[in-house]
């Protein structure tokens, strides 16, 4: 190593936050929708650790009112006060697909969540019904600019994301 490459963003999530984070989407999508959320936290250089998750309808009312995610200026706007409030940042954003597909949809590569290089966004298959403790088959996207997106999850996992105990 030459001490010039990147160095890769990590997130940690506990895994009681996680599993409120997959309950959550699993009940706002009920089955039939998408939902998503974003995952508020610190970061300590490329260490990001998430201590809150805000669903997009807390933040925006009719985020879901067409089936599909419509996410708003009001609920940025809001979202942007909650982390000036409370000191927090934006660590990653989440949403669900409906089936197995855990790739960026064209929707989903040219309307970034938070459109700044290196931001994490995670998808979640067939409407988040998973087992609330498990990141097996979530999609997880790293934002490199300019509409373009870099995967890092193989095989179902991603060491970019980890779930902790506390």
């Amino acid at each position: 190593m030459s001490g010039n490459e990147p160095v890769e963003k990590r997130i940690q999530v506990s895994v009681w936050i996680w599993a409120r984070l997959v309950l959550g989407l699993r009940i706002r999508g009920k089955g039939r929708r998408e939902s998503g959320a974003f995952l508020l936290g610190h970061w300590t250089g490329q260490l990001g650790t998430v201590t809150r998750v805000v669903f997009y309808d807390q933040l925006d009312s009719h985020a879901y009112e067409n089936g599909i995610i419509m996410f708003h200026g009001e609920g940025l706007a809001t979202l942007w006060k909650i982390c000036r409030n409370s000191g927090l940042e934006v660590i990653a954003d989440s949403h669900t697909h409906g089936n197995m597909g855990t790739g960026q949809s064209v929707t989903d590569q040219r309307n970034p969540m938070i459109p700044e290089v290196g931001h994490t966004a995670l998808i979640f298959p067939y409407f988040a019904r998973m087992a609330p403790w498990s990141m097996r088959g979530v999609g997880v996207h790293e934002y490199l600019g300019n509409f373009k997106w870099r995967r890092h999850d193989k095989n179902g996992l991603s060491d970019r994301i980890r779930l902790t105990l506390w």
